[in-house]
């Protein structure tokens, strides 16, 4: 049995009267597309209601489902403890999810739950449910930080064990939209802010699904986008079917950014494989990494040669064996850093601020290694990501003592700041979503655990990066 219906919603609190208290007036329509969604729940009578909330329990890298038989919450962290929840879980779904996840080695399950309380996403699409239809049992499940692909897969999860149980269930995305629409809004304003509400509406408002897991993170990030995330796991929940979807209200009358879309199974039962959106989206990747790699410069294809046979076999490859390095590879030395992206993310870093090595080779093949394995903040890395990393190869200049910030550009120059105990942090330059001198000093400083009250030195170094 597919899912019965999906639906798109925002959780502001204030759109509830005993918060708003009265302020809920600014968003009358929004008010009224959520009545439309309640009505059309209570029409459905699902078993089961699914809710994907940012504000339940969140870890970096692993996706926690509510666990327990009942949950409670209330608005009493917004002054209306009368607004009060008594929810039963499915806990035969919640298994089914967490054994199919298990199964695959996908991390996702009940471990782990920090606030058993209901978080007002959950809550402010059950006040508007609940107005209408109160026979069912709730599933709450929490985003994470993994990638767009991992939330997708979880969708897929979700709809197999519904399947699996013959449940009959609608799944609820709660998330609000950019942060960043107006000046006097509560994050005031960035021109990605109604950029990602008007695709964000285009896309969902389409059904276009696969367009979703083309939203990069630093775009995402400069919007302050709050449900991104909960959209693609129910997205991932469609995975195969076609899909009748519909928008029924965008306002950003709060500088918040709402919308509310629903979604309905549409055409033939059968599976639609041009809708398999996840398995489009990561075979174009591996052909555009496979196509980057090959025409990466000497500096990369050590740096990546290296990572492959150190993750397979443990061992470092022999500069002097290797044939056909270029003679700046060999006969100079400088610092350098190697990065490692996954699926857009962050998967590891590491360098020198000054040459270490007998030469530029050498540095690069010990830098390789070190930020593919031994960077404290990822587990290493494992032989089936090596088709999904992406490796830049960063050869740093001198650095040179500079007097102030102003003598900075976050583009051209990286940053070191340094104390006189030899704390030192250091950040390169042109850094994704590093937009400003002052945020770049500020990373550097806590890199190097050097507060604002102390007094610190400045350096600048250009760099040669290769991709």
């Amino acid at each position: 049995m597919p899912i019965l219906a999906s639906f798109m919603v925002p959780h502001p609190p204030m759109i509830v009267p005993a918060v708003g208290r009265g302020s809920e007036k600014q968003v009358e329509e929004t008010t009224r597309a959520y009545q439309q969604v309640a009505r059309e729940i209570a029409a459905l009578k699902p078993e089961t209601i699914v809710i994907t909330s940012p504000h339940a329990t969140l870890y970096s890298d692993y996706f926690h489902i509510s666990p327990g038989r009942k949950a409670r919450g209330s608005f009493s962290y917004f002054r209306a403890p009368e607004v009060k929840f008594q929810e039963t879980y499915d806990e035969e779904l919640v298994d089914a999810i967490s054994e199919l996840a298990y199964r695959d080695g996908f991390s996702a399950g009940t471990m782990g739950e920090r606030e058993p309380d209901l978080d007002h996403g959950t809550m402010v699409p059950l006040y508007f449910i609940e107005q209408e239809y109160k026979d069912f049992k709730l599933v709450r499940i929490g985003l994470s930080g993994f990638p767009l692909k991992d939330h997708y897969q979880l969708g897929m999860y979700i709809a197999s064990a519904a399947a699996k149980l013959s449940r009959k269930v609608v799944l609820v995305a709660s998330g609000d939209l950019s942060h960043k629409l107006q000046d006097y809004g509560p994050y005031g304003f960035a021109k990605e802010g109604p950029e990602y509400d008007k695709r964000i509406m285009d896309v969902m408002g389409r059904g276009a699904f696969g367009e979703l897991l083309d939203f990069e993170e630093s775009f995402c990030d400069k919007a302050a986008e709050c449900g991104h995330r909960s959209f693609v796991i129910m997205a991932g929940a469609w995975d195969g079917q076609q899909v009748q979807a519909k928008s029924l209200s965008h306002q950003d009358v709060t500088g918040v950014g709402y919308g509310i879309c629903t979604f309905y199974p549409a055409g033939e039962s059968k599976p639609d494989p041009s809708r398999q959106f996840l398995a489009a989206h990561l075979a174009a990747k591996e052909q555009a990494l496979a196509a980057k790699a090959t025409d990466a410069d000497a500096y990369v294809r050590l740096a990546r040669m290296t990572i492959d046979q150190y993750v397979k076999t443990g061992k470092k490859p022999a500069v002097s064996e290797l044939p056909d390095l270029p003679g700046e590879l060999l006969d100079r030395r400088a610092g350098a850093f190697v990065s490692i992206h996954e699926h857009g993310q962050l998967r590891g870093c590491i360098g020198t601020i000054g040459p270490t090595a007998r030469n530029l080779a050498q540095e690069i093949v010990n830098n390789a290694v070190s930020a593919s394995t031994r960077d404290p903040r990822f587990n290493p890395i494992r032989e089936e990501e090596l088709t999904w990393l992406e490796i830049n190869v960063d050869v740093l200049g001198e650095p040179e003592d500079i007097d102030s910030e102003d003598q900075l550009d976050v583009k051209r120059y990286g940053v070191i700041v340094s104390t006189k105990d030899g704390r030192r942090g250091l950040l390169l330059p042109d850094i994704e979503g590093v937009d400003d001198v002052e945020s770049q000093v500020k990373i550097a400083m806590h890199k190097g655990g050097i507060q604002p009250h102390e007094k610190y030195f400045l350096q600048r170094f250009e760099v040669i990066r290769h991709k």
